[in-house]
């Protein structure tokens, strides 16, 4: 089947509306000017921070009447993290995409609550797992009621401090699904390898999403904030926004 690609662009955390806000208003330049699907995506709560004073966010209540806000200032679709199945249902109310962690991709109770939630489930491949692995998941959330279950490549963990992605997990998982994203930002991740807080090697980032496509990726998930170097989360791993049609424009 071919489906025309979509994009998952945002900030990792909700900083504050300014970032939002910044962001939200080049994701939407380019939608009108590409042409494209895109989603707006940032996590109300980081729940697996590195170090217990990292930021995580502003809690549930207040980061979901954020997100509202950037919904109904410049009409674009929603995408974010629940951690947990209370999450759910408010979480429902308000994003379009709700997205399981890759740690989190078999935790039968978040996958059910966010299924029977009638919205879209973007499942994360844990990076403990093969692509294979995640027909389990999937078939969790439609035996629960989901009609349309995403799943995401984010890359393998071997342990000291890196991934390695496997391209062959996309076509794999596109058994299950015809919707397979590839998260270009986190593959290139170096899990708590900066001193209490993940590294990472954000120049890696358009090659991954080229070799992605080349692998049958049908989308593609980017985060991005217009100062890395100051972001409160995964700031070595994202793009700076002024990159982002760049590599969204190769894809295309």
């Amino acid at each position: 089947m071919n489906m025309q690609p979509i994009f998952i662009a945002g900030p990792c955390v909700i900083e504050s509306m300014e970032v939002l806000d910044v962001v939200a208003t080049e994701l939407v330049r380019l939608r009108d000017k590409l042409g494209i699907e895109i989603f707006f995506k940032a996590s109300f709560d980081k729940a697996n921070r590195t170090s217990l004073s990292s930021y995580r966010g502003p809690g549930l209540e207040r980061g979901l009447q954020m997100l509202a806000d950037v919904k109904a200032k410049h009409g674009l679709p929603l995408l974010t993290d629940i951690h947990e199945a209370y999450q759910t249902a408010p979480a429902a109310e308000v994003v379009d995409v709700l997205q399981i962690p890759a740690f989190l991709c078999r935790q039968t109770d978040l996958l059910v609550a966010a299924a029977k939630t009638g919205r879209t489930v973007n499942i994360k491949k844990a990076q403990f797992l093969s692509g294979l692995d995640m027909q389990y998941p999937v078939e969790k959330c439609r035996e629960s009621g989901a009609t349309d279950v995403w799943l995401t490549e984010r890359g393998n963990s071997f342990g000291y401090n890196n991934l390695v992605v496997d391209f062959r997990n996309l076509p794999d998982m596109a058994r299950f699904t015809p919707r397979v994203i590839m998260d270009c930002t986190h593959s290139v991740q170096r899990p708590g390898a900066a001193g209490g807080k993940t590294g990472g090697n954000r120049e890696y980032v358009p090659a991954m999403a080229l070799a992605a496509k080349a692998f049958g990726a049908t989308g593609y998930f980017f985060e991005t904030h217009p100062d890395p170097e100051h972001a409160l989360s995964d700031g070595p791993n994202m793009l700076y926004l002024h990159d982002l049609e760049g590599v969204i424009r190769s894809l295309i």
